[in-house]
C-alpha cells in the first residue's frame, strides 16, 4: 500500500492515492491542480523514504474539487463574579482535495 504524509495549514495528514480529504482553506479554484510544498514521508511496497525534514524529490499531486463548511465551532468566555459571559460561534471553511498521485524520489536513500 502506498501513502504519504504531508503538512499543511500547521497539520499533518496521511494521505493515499484516490482519497479525498479535507484540509484548511486554500486560495484555489475547483479543478485546479496542488502540489504539496511539503512531503514528510513516503511509504511504497518495497521502500520507506524518510524527509529530513521534507522528502526532496517526493511529489503529491492532488486536484481541488472544492470548498465546504464544517461543523459548527462554539467559542464561550465566563468570567466568575462579574456578570461577564459571551459566546460566539464560527464554521470554518475547508478545501475538499482528491489525491492522484504519490511519486517517490528517484534515489534509493532510506
Amino acid at each position: 500500500m502506498k501513502y504519504a504524509i504531508v503538512k499543511t495549514g500547521g497539520k499533518q495528514y496521511k494521505v493515499c492515492e484516490g482519497e479525498t480529504i479535507l484540509i484548511d482553506r486554500l486560495n484555489l479554484k475547483a479543478g485546479a491542480a496542488y502540489i504539496f510544498p511539503e512531503v514528510l514521508l513516503i511509504r511504497t511496497d518495497k521502500n520507506l523514504f524518510i524527509g529530513d525534514p521534507y522528502v526532496n524529490g517526493g511529489k503529491v499531486t492532488a486536484k481541488i474539487l472544492g470548498e465546504t463548511k464544517g461543523k459548527k465551532i462554539h467559542i464561550v468566555k465566563f468570567k466568575a463574579k462579574v456578570r461577564y459571559r459571551r459566546r460566539i460561534g464560527f464554521r470554518p471553511i475547508y478545501s475538499k482535495v482528491l489525491i492522484e498521485s504519490i511519486k517517490e524520489p528517484a534515489s534509493n536513500k532510506k
